[in-house]
C-alpha cells in the first residue's frame, strides 16, 4: 500500500509516498481503509525532526476517518463499520496517512452521520485536545475564558465546547475572523491587546504562553496545548498543559455533538495521498481556516 513517510528530515520536500507493507491487526485493534485524513503541525514536526527518530522511517498522520477493513479479537467493531480514531504518536512506521491504519480499539468511535469523511477526519486530533484542555481547565458554568487562535482548528473547537459548558468566551484572533469566532460562540471577540488579569482562565490554542498568562486574574487557570511547553506559576495560576489521549468514548461524544449541530467540522482543502508534500507546502504557509486533508 502507500503511504506517506519520512526517511529524511527537512521542509516539505522530505514527505515521501512509499510502498510499504499494509497492516494487519492484532487483538483488540481493527484495520481502517483510510477515506480521509487531516494533516496537523505535529505532522510538520514529525516531518522537521522535532520529535527525533532520525535514521527510522517515520509515518505521518494522527486523524483517520475511515471504514473498518479488519479486525483483531474482542474488537467490537464488524468490518464495513464507518469509524473515526486517532492514531497516537510521533515515531510510528505507519501513520493514518496512507492506505490502511491499525489502531487500538479504544480509539476508535463511530463516524458522523451528518459529514463526509473529509470533515469527520479533522475532529480526532483537534476537538480531543480541545475537550481535554477545558477538562483540565475545569471551570464552572460562567466563568471567563479565553481562547487563543480561536478561529484555528483546536482554538474553534475549544470556542463551542467551552461555550457549550456554559462558560463566557473570549475568542483572540485576527481581526476578520470575528464573524467566524463569534459563530463559534464567542460572547467576545479581541484582535489586539487583552487587559492584564481580566479573565479566570486562558486556553492557549495559539502558544502565546507567558504574555497570555499575564491576562489571567490572581489565581486563575492556564492551559497550553504543548506537552510540558506552559509557563511557569505566578500569582497563584495554576498552569499546565495537555498531551491529548486516545480516546474512543470521550471521541464518540464529540461525534454526537458534530451530529447535533453543535461542533463545526472545517477543511480548508483536500489533496490526494499522493499530493501529501503539496499539503505540507501549503500547510507551512499558514492562514488556513479549517484542515488540509490527504484523501487516499
Amino acid at each position: 500500500m502507500r503511504a506517506a513517510v519520512v526517511t529524511t528530515f527537512g521542509g516539505p520536500e522530505s514527505v515521501e509516498i512509499a510502498e510499504v507493507p499494509v497492516p494487519e491487526p492484532g487483538a483488540r485493534q481493527v484495520r481502517i481503509k483510510v477515506a480521509a485524513a487531516a494533516v496537523n503541525p505535529v505532522d510538520a514536526g514529525v516531518r522537521a525532526g522535532v520529535f527525533g527518530g532520525a535514521g527510522k522511517r517515520l509515518g505521518l498522520g494522527w486523524d483517520v476517518a475511515g471504514v473498518v477493513d479488519a479486525a483483531g479479537v474482542a474488537s467490537g467493531w464488524a468490518v464495513g463499520d464507518e469509524v473515526v480514531a486517532l492514531a497516537y504518536g510521533t515515531a510510528k512506521a505507519v501513520g493514518t496517512h496512507a492506505e490502511y491504519v491499525v489502531v487500538d480499539v479504544d480509539a476508535v468511535a463511530a463516524a458522523p452521520r451528518s459529514v463526509d469523511p473529509a470533515h469527520a477526519a479533522t475532529l480526532p486530533l483537534n476537538a480531543l485536545t480541545a475537550a481535554q484542555a477545558l477538562d483540565a481547565l475545569a471551570l464552572e458554568a460562567g466563568r471567563s475564558l479565553l481562547v487563543t487562535g480561536a478561529a484555528g482548528a483546536v482554538g474553534g473547537y475549544a470556542v463551542e465546547l467551552a461555550a457549550g459548558r456554559g462558560l463566557v468566551v473570549t475568542g483572540l484572533a485576527r481581526e476578520g475572523d470575528e464573524r467566524l469566532v463569534r459563530s463559534l460562540g464567542a460572547e467576545r471577540f479581541v484582535s489586539g491587546p487583552v487587559a492584564p488579569g481580566s479573565v479566570d482562565a486562558v486556553l492557549d490554542a495559539a502558544i502565546v504562553g507567558a504574555d497570555a498568562l499575564e491576562w489571567v486574574r490572581d489565581g486563575g487557570a492556564f492551559v497550553g496545548v504543548i506537552p510540558g511547553a506552559h509557563p511557569a506559576s505566578v500569582r497563584g495560576v495554576r498552569t499546565g498543559s495537555v498531551e491529548v489521549a486516545a480516546d474512543g468514548a470521550r471521541l464518540a461524544e464529540l461525534v454526537a455533538l458534530v451530529d447535533r449541530g453543535a461542533l463545526t467540522t472545517r477543511v480548508a482543502r483536500t489533496y490526494p495521498l499522493d499530493e501529501a508534500a503539496k499539503a505540507h507546502a501549503r500547510l507551512a504557509e499558514g492562514g488556513l481556516r479549517g484542515r488540509l486533508v490527504l484523501v487516499p
